[in-house]
């Protein structure tokens, strides 16, 4: 062979084998963006009701993904969590769009019974600490000796399940913190209520007052699913008067243990025992004193705390307690529109909270899955004349979707 064709043989073999190691190069899967389907979805996934499927597609970062269940957008997020309370099969369908480029995966989601049996009610009590009020130390009762142990436990025998009675969270700050075997999910409309001892007068037609209470309400999901509410962030749900300039954000009071040598100081009413009986003051510059009235002779100051003081916080609603008969006869309390724990009838609607309208700590609205834990606490700081504190009751909570 002759040099020259030698040398044009071996530089288009060259050329030949170059090419050839730059095109494998480039069909890589992964340098095309073509990724093994099942990394994206599995064929099908299996989750037993009321629990959270969480799935976490492996798709290059700077993608845009779309999750549908039966052709409607359920998630735009890089990670699904997938709940519902229903015994069915979901086809899941997700998009993912990169550099332009669009790719559809399919999957099915299998829903099963769980194995054992769910309650809709609650199930547990986590923490409980009462407001000064007529009712605390006598519901839940405090007796001699108890620690706080032991009225948590009493907060727990009496909200628990479906024969639930109620405790009392006193005045402003006063709470409790419970929970349930199971998350609520978060669907579309109002996922749980919150019963309580609201009513509306005969007359209350449209302006629905009569005796509400309104208590603030807070949920937490188990992200960490260890059943406790310890690491899990709570969200506040924006209630009717969470955005309104007569509420205020991140208030905070400190109640005073009595002082037993001090002497009453009766007031003019009947039903004023001491009308200096426990001194209270707020972060805002206000300061008092919570009265003692004839109808409750017991301590007002929760007898298990040893300290001399004791401070509560959180968001404060306006009063909606007011003398209708302008003689201090007739006290009615309104109800807001929503979004509040005993601020409504239990066979009313308003009193159905949609897990949807939780917020953040800086007011922005949440996506939750789903709940496990509630913390409700009085939302008020009033007295209403001879009915006393405004105080909000807990009588127990179920999720609305369970059947």
């Amino acid at each position: 062979m002759k040099k020259k064709h030698f040398k044009i043989l071996k530089a288009t073999l060259s050329l030949t084998l170059l090419l050839g190691f730059i095109a494998c190069g480039t069909d890589r899967e992964d340098d095309l963006g073509i990724i093994d389907p099942t990394v994206i979805l599995k064929e099908s996934y299996t989750i037993d009701r009321f629990k959270v499927l969480n799935i976490v597609p492996k798709v290059p970062a700077n993608s845009q993904l779309t999750w549908s269940v039966n052709d409607s957008v359920i998630s735009q997020n890089a990670e699904l969590d997938f709940i519902t309370p229903y015994l069915k099969n979901y086809p899941l369908t997700l998009k993912v769009t990169t550099n332009g480029a669009v790719k559809t995966y399919s999957s099915l989601i299998n829903v099963t019974k769980e194995p054992g049996n769910y309650s809709k009610y609650i199930s547990n009590v986590f923490d409980f600490r009462p407001a000064i009020g007529q009712f605390t130390n006598g519901i839940p009762e405090y007796l001699p000796g108890n620690t706080e142990a032991n009225l948590i436990s009493a907060a727990k025998k009496a909200i628990v399940g479906p024969n639930s009675s109620m405790i009392s969270l006193g005045g402003f700050g006063g709470y409790v913190v419970f929970g349930f075997d199971h998350t609520i999910p978060n669907l579309d409309g109002r996922d749980f209520k919150i019963l309580g001892n609201a009513f509306f007068g005969s007359e209350a037609n449209e302006e629905r007052f009569g005796s509400c209470e309104p208590g603030i309400i807070l949920v937490a999901y188990d992200k960490n699913k260890n059943g406790k509410p310890d690491e899990d962030e709570w969200y506040e749900i924006a209630g009717s008067e969470y955005f309104k300039n007569t509420t205020v954000k991140n208030y905070s009071i400190t109640y005073f243990k009595p002082d037993p040598n001090k002497l009453p100081v009766a007031g003019d009413e009947f039903w004023q025992t001491n009308i200096e009986y426990i001194k209270w003051q707020d972060n805002q510059g206000a300061s008092g004193y919570k009265t003692q009235n004839a109808f409750h002779d017991q301590s007002y100051y929760p007898l298990w705390i040893a300290e001399a003081s004791y401070s509560l916080k959180g968001t404060k609603i306006k009063d909606n307690f007011y003398d209708q008969s302008g003689t201090g006869n007739y006290w009615v309390g309104k109800s807001f529109d929503f979004g509040y724990a005993d601020n409504a009838p239990n066979n009313d609607e308003a009193s159905n909270i949609d897990i949807s309208w939780a917020v953040d700590k800086n007011g922005k609205y949440v996506k939750l899955p789903g709940i496990d834990f509630i913390k409700v606490y009085t939302g008020i700081n009033q007295e209403a004349g001879w009915l006393g504190e405004v105080s909000t009751e807990v009588s127990g909570a179920y999720d609305l979707y369970f059947k």
